[in-house]
């Protein structure tokens, strides 16, 4: 990951050949990109968001039109890979989180970033910032809890896997990396997300003490909203959204740090228009974008420059102590780990 910040220049001298290989012919020298520009989403309200902040008043009336080519990260890098050979593959930008572009970059299929190309990237927040890739949005995973049954919050992981919670803990399948990582970090006192024999030690007892697996973040909030569990673990974002929803539930950052989550966007190596996917990650980057996705969807801004409004801010965000304990996830642990966790996880844990 690279963690210094290229200086702040500006965008010129783009050609769209592209375009030419589209059937648009061929551009003029522009000091922006324009053309068709395809980005790989998910789809729902995050699909509808990346719309209305970024593509419409942004890329737009730049002449950029965007088709969105919705579904899940799994079958979209899977066509990534497929496609790895052709000398044109069928999108532009790839929405993914860190851990999957890490991956795909392992795998080469993403584009070197050329940041003298992201002038918006000067604001970047450097933990952000990948040579493959940038971070466009993120949150942090914090002990969520109903406050009526917790007057006093635990205020560690290792108070959260305390057996005496017993089947008012709620664990949920789809973030079993994520489990790993917190009940290694309960485990050994924040020493270390990856000690994974120390973690299922953890997961075991608090499954024998009767913690209840959900299936998915949905299944989660319905069981905290109708009193069926009152703790577990959650990006922080995501207790804002069940929040605003009226589930009653609050959020303590561990004392062991606050493993992140970041989504953002990469370009394919073989991108019929890389000019304007390089435009894509720098709208991304706008200040009114970053604010707009912060207010709409409660994830943190990834640059510094973003005027979040202070109310919207301290319920999304992290003071600044806490920020100094934000922990970038072990992306490449958690690769080559992943068959086998997940085999433990499904045959031993869930049995």
């Amino acid at each position: 990951m690279a963690k210094g910040m290229n200086r702040r220049t500006v965008l010129k001298g783009m050609v769209a050949g592209s375009a030419t290989a589209l059937g648009l012919g061929r551009l003029p020298l522009a000091n922006a990109a324009s053309g068709r520009v395809v980005i790989g989403t998910w789809g729902g309200d995050y699909a509808h968001l990346l719309t209305k902040n970024i593509e419409t008043p942004l890329l737009k009336p730049k002449g950029i039109n965007v088709v969105q080519d919705q579904a899940s990260d799994a079958p979209r890098r899977s066509k990534m890979m497929a496609e790895k050979r052709l000398p044109r593959g069928t999108s532009d930008v790839q929405a993914l989180s860190a851990s999957n572009m890490f991956e795909m970059n392992q795998n080469d299929v993403l584009l070197k970033l050329d940041y003298s190309k992201l002038p918006n990237a000067a604001n970047l927040m450097p933990i952000m910032k990948y040579p493959y890739g940038v971070g466009q949005i993120y949150s942090g995973m914090v002990i969520v809890l109903n406050p009526a049954q917790y007057p006093k919050k635990p205020s560690s992981f290792k108070e959260l896997f305390d057996p005496s919670h017993g089947d008012k803990h709620g664990i949920i399948d789809i973030q079993y990396q994520f489990m790993f990582t917190v009940a290694s970090l309960a485990a050994t006192n924040g020493a270390s997300m990856t000690d994974y024999d120390k973690a299922k030690e953890v997961l075991l007892g608090v499954k024998k003490t009767g913690a209840r697996v959900y299936p998915t973040n949905e299944a989660f909030a319905e069981a905290l909203k109708s009193g069926e569990i009152s703790i577990g673990v959650m990006w922080k974002a995501r207790m804002v959204q069940w929040q605003n929803a009226g589930i009653a539930c609050d959020s303590v950052a561990a004392s062991e740090g606050i493993p992140i989550y970041i989504s953002g966007f990469a370009i394919p190596k073989n991108a019929p228009n890389k000019e304007g996917a390089y435009a894509y990650l720098n709208a991304s980057m706008d200040k009114s974008a970053q604010k707009a996705f912060a207010i709409d969807m409660g994830y943190n801004p990834t640059v510094t420059d973003a005027g979040v409004p202070p109310d919207v801010q301290k319920r999304i965000g992290f003071t600044p102590e806490e920020e100094k304990h934000l922990l970038d996830l072990p992306y490449a642990e958690l690769v080559k780990n992943d068959a086998a966790l997940k085999e433990w996880w499904d045959k031993v844990f869930k049995a």
